[in-house]
């Protein structure tokens, strides 16, 4: 073997031990059924921000660690967030590499802005019928933002696996 394809061996090597490494360090992850139980109130308004509109952003980890960021659709099934997508699809591509994501619920026009929610966890390929890629996430966050009564400020809620529930107001 070349000396240029062993360094590049090593490279990726590294690349994915990197990205493994920092996929551990983020720590517990629950499925959405369990979100639902541990904050169904915040769980709810997510799924309902999430539900408003049928595309959806989602940001992976390119090769180089940058991010890309993709339109997808995503579903709830049976207490789990899926998505997924075409064949071989560079989404499909860096999940696989490094399972790490943020899923976005997309946003109204400001002058209708309700709220909208975004999730961040792991992505776990799963079984799929034809040459299509499905994941199920297993979430670390939840985020939903929207506006308070009255609607001088918006209200910030996080859910984290482990620590719960916070909200912020920012006025």
């Amino acid at each position: 073997m070349d000396a240029k394809r062993v360094l590049l061996i090593n490279w990726f090597v590294q690349r994915r031990r990197a990205a493994l490494t920092a996929a551990r360090k983020l720590g517990a992850m629950a499925r959405w059924s369990e979100v639902e139980a541990q904050a169904p109130e915040l769980a709810a308004r997510g799924h309902e921000f999430f539900e408003a509109h049928k595309h959806k952003t989602l940001a992976t980890l390119r090769r180089d660690g940058s991010p890309r960021i993709s339109g997808i659709e995503a579903e709830f099934e049976g207490g789990e967030l899926q998505f997924g997508s075409m064949s071989n699809a560079v989404k499909a591509l860096d999940l696989r590499r490094d399972p790490r994501f943020a899923l976005h619920s997309g946003s109204d026009e400001p002058t209708d802005w309700k709220g909208d929610a975004k999730v961040a966890g792991l992505a776990h390929e799963v079984e799929s019928e034809g040459e299509s890629h499905q994941f199920r996430a297993d979430v670390h966050e939840l985020v939903v933002v929207y506006m308070g009564e009255p609607r001088d400020h918006i209200v910030i809620e996080s859910w984290h696996e482990g620590r719960g529930i916070t909200q912020l107001k920012r006025y």
